[in-house]
This record gives C-alpha cells, sequence and structure tokens, in this order.
C-alpha cells in the first residue's frame, strides 16, 4: 500500500488551494444553472466577461510586483472572485461596470494589501459595494424570472444589450426589467401597503420571490456539498443563517402585515449565497470556533437591520464587510483555552 508521504503519520495531504477553490466552483454549478435559467443568458455572459478580466488583471499585477504568474493563476482564487461577483450582478449589466468591478476586486482589495491571504476584506463584496453605491439605478435593475417574463431576450439580443446598450426596437429597459424582490418590498411597504396586499402579486412564490427562491434552493445544495467536502463548517452558515431569521421573526410575531416573513427574508436575495460561499472566506472570516459563531451571528442580524432601515435592500455585502474590519478583534476574545502550557517556573 503507497502513502502519501514516506514516514508516518500517515495522513492525507492538507488542501491546497487549487483543490479548495475548485470544490468551491463546483458547488457553485447548481446555482448558476438555476440564475441561467430564471434570469437568462446575461448571468453567463458576466462570468466570462469577469473570469477574462480577472486572470488578465491578476497577470498583470503579478507581473508588476515581479511575482511568478502561473501558480497565481492556476490557484483559481481569482477565478472564483471573478464568479461571485458576476453572478450578484444584473444580467444586462453594461460590460464596463463589470470589468470595473473585477479590477477594482483583483487589483485594489486583493493586490493591494499583498495578496492571496492578505486581504482584510472580500474582493468580491468590496467590489459589488463600489459598484452599487456608484451606480444604484443599474446595480438594481435585474430581469424578471423566466415564468413571469413577457419579453425574454435571446442570447443575441443579450450581447446586444450588455455592449451597446441596445434592445429590439419594440422593447424598452422598462418593459424587460424590473426592481428586486427586496428592493420591491421595500417600495411598496413605503407606499402604506400590508405584507398581505403585496403578496398578492404574482411574483411572489411559497416563502420568497418566485425564481429567486429556487435559486436560493440550488446555492444550498452547493453550500451542503462545501460542508460534506470540509471545504468549510458549519459554524457560520448556522450562525449566519439563525442571526437574521430570529431577529427578522422577531420583529414578524410583534407585526406580520409590515414585516416581512423571515423565510422572505432567507430565499428572496444573496443570502444563501453569502452564507455559505462568502461570509465563510478564510481570509477575511473568524477562525476560532466560537467566533466564526458571533462573526456570523453578527452578520445575519446587520443583514436584517440594513434591509429593514437601510438604505440598501439586500444588505449581505455591506454586512460582510463590516464583520471583516470586526473578525480580528472577535477572534483575539475568542481564543481557545491552551492547555498544557509549561511556564518558566516550571522549565
Amino acid at each position: 500500500m503507497k502513502f502519501p508521504v514516506h514516514t508516518s503519520p500517515y495522513g492525507g495531504l492538507p488542501n491546497n488551494v487549487t483543490r479548495v477553490m475548485g470544490e468551491v466552483l463546483l458547488a457553485l454549478v447548481p446555482g448558476i444553472i438555476a440564475l441561467v435559467y430564471y434570469f437568462g443568458w446575461g448571468v453567463l455572459i458576466n462570468i466570462v466577461i469577469a473570469v477574462i478580466t480577472a486572470l488578465a488583471a491578476e497577470a498583470g499585477i503579478l507581473r508588476l510586483r515581479k511575482r511568478p504568474v502561473k501558480p497565481s493563476l492556476t490557484d483559481l482564487s481569482a477565478t472564483v472572485t471573478a464568479v461571485l461577483l458576476a453572478i450578484a450582478l444584473p444580467p444586462l449589466l453594461p460590460w464596463w461596470m463589470t470589468i470595473l468591478g473585477v479590477l477594482f476586486a483583483i487589483v485594489m482589495v486583493k493586490h493591494l494589501y499583498g495578496g492571496l491571504g492578505y486581504n482584510p476584506f472580500n474582493p468580491a463584496m468590496a467590489a459589488y459595494v463600489l459598484l452599487l453605491v456608484s451606480f444604484p439605478v443599474a446595480m438594481t435593475q435585474w430581469l424578471p424570472p423566466q415564468m413571469l417574463n413577457e419579453h425574454p431576450l435571446t442570447f443575441t439580443q443579450t450581447l446586444a444589450a450588455i455592449f451597446g446598450g441596445g434592445l429590439p426596437h419594440d422593447l424598452t429597459w422598462d418593459a424587460i426589467t424590473s426592481a428586486t424582490p427586496l428592493d420591491a418590498m421595500r417600495e411598496q411597504l413605503k407606499m402604506n401597503k400590508t405584507i398581505s396586499e403585496i403578496a398578492q402579486n404574482p411574483m411572489w412564490g411559497d416563502f420568497g420571490a418566485r425564481g429567486w427562491e429556487w435559486v436560493g434552493n440550488w446555492f444550498l445544495l452547493g453550500g451542503l456539498f462545501l460542508l460534506w467536502r470540509r471545504i468549510i463548517t458549519w459554524h457560520i452558515p448556522f450562525a449566519m443563517i439563525a442571526g437574521l431569521l430570529l431577529s427578522s421573526g422577531l420583529f414578524w410575531l410583534f407585526d406580520a402585515e409590515s414585516m416581512p416573513f423571515p423565510g422572505f427574508h432567507l430565499f428572496s436575495g444573496g443570502m444563501i449565497l453569502g452564507a455559505f460561499f462568502i461570509a465563510t472566506d478564510p481570509v477575511t472570516a473568524s477562525t476560532t470556533p466560537k467566533g466564526r459563531l458571533i462573526y456570523g451571528f453578527l452578520i445575519g442580524v446587520t443583514v436584517f437591520i440594513i434591509r429593514s432601515w437601510g438604505g440598501y435592500p439586500d444588505a449581505v455585502a455591506f454586512a460582510v464587510l463590516l464583520m471583516n474590519m470586526a473578525a480580528p478583534t472577535i477572534d483575539y476574545y475568542t481564543q481557545p483555552r491552551v492547555f498544557g502550557f509549561r511556564g518558566k517556573d516550571n522549565a
């Protein structure tokens, strides 16, 4: 029998970056397929633009830093960042905005701090926030899901919209785009509509918005795959979802007609994607077991607070970045007790 090492202990070799990132990409596939099915070809086009830009930016900045290019390009970390950003963007976002976001993620957020392992903020979420703050209208215009889309675009029409801003002569942007479910919910609540009235709209499904809830289910499947493969631990996803459900559930119990059902918060935006694929980033998240629980729970609560009373409806990116800043402090105060330490008096 052959062992991975010549002498004991005969354990398996540790995970390398390429293997981990490859499994993350594999886990994203079900959710990406669901996004393409419900929201069109623009999702795939955004991914291609983002990945090409990320690899080019990674190679360029490594050459400027006089670092070897091939190891970093093949570790798939830049590809994962690009894909995570791309699937968070509206399907018809202009191509140059996608490129701008990826360049910011790779050059400014990742390499400005020293490269992989040194960045204090999640690059994909930092880039998403940059685009959302800079271009709020474009970043909140999504296509309606496939079953509600009266004017689905072909692949060629989607390319024309992304690269040229052009639409078929009989269509306008208002006819093919709509607000995200979270934004629609917030705006209609501001108009003094009740949850019961809002839920009569055909865009609402069983728990969240139509299409969106199934996308969340498929990303959940990918997240469970990561848990099974031990790429991530259960602490952050469990605590993050618990924080959102507990905080939203408490307010929903007291006022169910002005506070959405907790399931709506979970399945109508980027919560599932954020809990399993973004907040669990090993570089920017807490690293201690107790710290991960605190970190995840606070992200969930922060998401609910921003969604309910803040200016941006989804809030996952903002919550993750805020807790990225807090992660070192959380780790400092949650270090596990060390047993077996021999002090100088016992030396």
